[in-house]
């Protein structure tokens, strides 16, 4: 077992290292590179998860299977990186993580990313995979999304996707300090600007003209925090109180019990960004992971 990092620690290195490198950053191709580094050498699978390739829709997909896990349940997960960067590679081990408590298989897709693929590319993508997964015969009640960061609001915007579609919802959705709100209104932005660990917020408006080419980032289905939510599953959601994107979790929790759903929030004082991708490396994100996983496999159970 690895060693876990203080969570001081954590803070300090995504201060100083990871929030100055994507000041500078200067293209999608060097942040990609980046991230991927980063991961080879920070995260490792849990033991005994086993990992195949897949496509779903035509889409590049990964299963990662904890061990024992069985063949029904299946949790969709959407990995973050602002819609440039990151991918399953990047994120299996959160993924097979989070399926280990509630008995299921996670499977990444490796959707559309900017500005190649600028909104709704990804979120099509995403929709896509959930149709393939009905077709393939896994059951919706037997589907949990999930996703961090940017992940955790194209998550929240598939849920909006699957609504519009009058597709069977899942069985629930668990959500990683999700950017949900792309108008840049959001007023932690700047109150949380100082405190924020790992994201630089003047570079916050330059990623949205990446990601949404012109598009309106008042549209639910870029910023599903505005969203007209009707009856949604379960959600669970995380945030950082420190967090620039703490009122997109806010919003976005609001939204979805407007729309009659059953929301747990969680927010950490101390812990930074999309802090449960530490997990094996930190013991609040093991403890977010294990607390989601638990949350999940009540869910399941309910509709098993």
């Amino acid at each position: 077992m690895r060693r876990r990092l203080p969570l001081w620690l954590v803070n300090l290195v995504l201060r100083f290292v990871v929030r100055s490198r994507l000041s500078m950053v200067a293209t999608p191709e060097a942040l990609r590179l980046g991230l991927e580094m980063r991961a080879r050498r920070s995260f490792r699978l849990p033991p005994g998860t086993q990992c195949h390739e897949d496509t779903l829709a035509g889409i590049p997909a990964l299963w990662a299977a904890p061990e024992g896990a069985g063949e029904e349940r299946v949790v969709l997960y959407l990995h973050g990186g602002g819609y440039l960067a990151g991918s399953s590679r990047t994120h299996r081990h959160l993924g097979a993580a989070l399926g280990a408590p509630c008995n299921a298989r996670a499977v990444l897709p490796d959707y559309r990313l900017a500005p190649e693929h600028p909104f709704p590319a990804a979120l099509d993508d995403a929709l896509a995979c959930y149709r393939a997964l009905l077709e393939r015969g896994v059951c919706h009640r037997a589907i949990a999304l999930a996703g961090d960061s940017a992940g955790g609001g194209l998550a929240a915007a598939l849920l909006l996707a699957i609504q519009n579609e009058g597709l069977p919802r899942p069985a629930a959705a668990v959500l990683f300090s999700p950017w949900a709100d792309m108008t840049m209104t959001a007023p932690t932005l700047q109150r949380n600007a100082r405190r924020e660990a790992m994201l630089p917020v003047r570079r916050m408006g330059e990623l949205v003209s990446l990601v949404l080419a012109g598009h309106d980032p008042a549209d639910p289905l870029a910023s599903p925090a505005r969203g007209a939510f009707r009856d949604p599953p379960p959600v669970l959601l995380f945030a950082g109180r420190t967090e620039i994107l703490l009122d997109d979790a806010l919003a976005l929790a609001d939204a979805l019990r407007q729309g009659g759903g059953d929301v747990q929030l969680e927010l950490h004082a101390r812990a930074p960004h999309a802090w449960p991708v530490f997990v094996g490396r930190l013991k609040a994100a093991d403890a977010a992971v294990a607390l989601a996983g638990q949350f999940l496999a009540r869910q399941f159970s309910r509709t098993d």
